[in-house]
């Protein structure tokens, strides 16, 4: 593994977990100021809607600046952000709006560096490495999500939630510097640039071309919305109907371990049809759905949490390196960041409207409809032939006149 490789590993891995850091010190900070959910959903939507907004913007700023830049102002503004939450829950005076604000700069910070990372690994890792680099990339998040609630707990229990935050902004430093210190290989290849708005509709009319990434697209932001529906009744329907609270800790715990195999399993399985796979993957999840809506027995229910997240950790490095080879590189921001756009959107909305739904219908009505849709919509991503294409296949095309 050469040393830009290693070193983008070591960049993203301290990113993910500062970025994991940061829901868990603001909830526990909020909650210790005031108590209040309304304070509560208002600092996490102020995170979330700058960072919707900000993706189509982001798309087109990677794909017309080195993504190594791009990468180290999206960290060094999120790092800012999180010190001066730092600064004011230090100080003991803790006021909503000026939390709100940073949570807003943290989104939109965010959202500037998510298309850049897919065009930074591409420009990085050699074709044929890319699958192991996404893979070990996701792995390193996958950790970073159980590691970081214990830490940012941990801080936040012994010395303030302060401290948490002051650390998550030291992190975004340390990768801002690593991955902004990245010297790709080769430089990324650049459209002729136009107007803001022109490039906008360019990357739109791209992202047209290819209706194997608008399919998957809707599909992964239909398991996401049904995510939305089983974090916000799952955990009600273990409590009442599965054992307790213990219950849903292990359907959780087993899900985190699905997930890492998964990610590490990916690039070791004999896959022929990487976006096929990515279907599958993506409408395994709709066997949790199932499961909890009658509910089924406690251990149904566990393994096929465990199978969904396995699914979902084979999909990750598999999806990431198919754009990056089926998608031509000075366009892969802009097409990108209508894939974060959909994701990022959908599962916050199938977390609001969880609860008002199930309050008209019961709990097995929308997670049962979900898993109906979340396999429909996947498994019929299937049916184009694009997506039962080999990458050398895909390549081709790309490469072709």
């Amino acid at each position: 593994m050469s040393s830009p490789v290693r070193r983008l590993l070591v960049g993203r891995t301290i990113a993910a977990l500062a970025t994991a850091l940061i829901p868990t010190t603001l909830t526990l900070a909020v909650v210790r100021a005031t108590g209040s959910a309304g304070d509560l959903g208002l600092v996490l939507a102020c995170e979330m809607i700058p960072m919707l907004l900000m993706l189509p913007v982001a798309g087109v700023v990677a794909d017309r600046f080195p993504p190594q830049r791009v990468v180290l102002a999206a960290d060094l503004v999120r790092g800012a952000a999180q010190l001066g939450v730092a600064a004011e829950l230090l100080a003991g005076v803790v006021r909503i709006p000026d939390i709100a604000v940073l949570s807003a700069i943290t989104g939109a910070g965010l959202a500037l560096g998510t298309p850049a990372v897919r065009t930074l690994v591409a420009a990085v890792v050699a074709d044929q490495e890319r699958l192991r680099v996404n893979a070990r990339i996701g792995v390193a998040q996958g950790l970073a999500q159980v590691v970081a609630p214990a830490t940012a707990g941990a801080l936040v229990l012994a010395l303030g939630p302060g401290w948490s935050s002051l650390l998550t902004g030291g992190l975004f430093a340390v990768s801002a510097l690593t991955l902004g210190g990245l010297r790709p290989a080769r430089a990324v290849r650049r459209g002729p640039r136009g107007s803001f708005l022109a490039d906008l509709r360019e990357g739109w009319v791209e992202t047209r071309r290819h209706p194997w990434f608008l399919a998957s697209v809707l599909g992964h932001g239909v398991w996401h919305l049904a995510a939305g529906f089983l974090l916000t009744l799952g955990p009600l329907i273990a409590v009442r109907d599965l054992g307790g609270e213990a219950s849903w800790v292990l359907i959780t715990q087993l899900g985190t371990v699905g997930l890492l195999v998964g990610v590490y399993a990916a690039p070791r399985l004999p896959v022929r049809r990487p976006l096929a796979a990515v279907a599958v993957g993506a409408a395994a999840y709709a066997l949790p759905l199932a499961a909890f809506g009658p509910p089924m027995p406690l251990a149904v229910v566990a393994g096929a949490y465990c199978v969904a997240m396995f699914g979902l950790g084979v999909l990750t490095p598999l999806w990431e390196t198919s754009l990056q080879q089926r998608i031509p590189e000075e366009a892969l921001g802009r097409v990108g960041a209508f894939d974060g756009l959909i994701s990022f959107a959908a599962r916050p909305l199938g977390l609001a409207v969880a609860a008002p739904v199930a309050a008209v219908t019961g709990t097995a009505a929308p997670l049962v409809a979900g898993a109906v849709l979340v396999a429909a919509a996947n498994l019929a991503v299937l049916a184009l032939p694009d997506v039962r294409r080999t990458p050398a296949e895909a390549t081709a095309e790309l490469t072709s006149p």
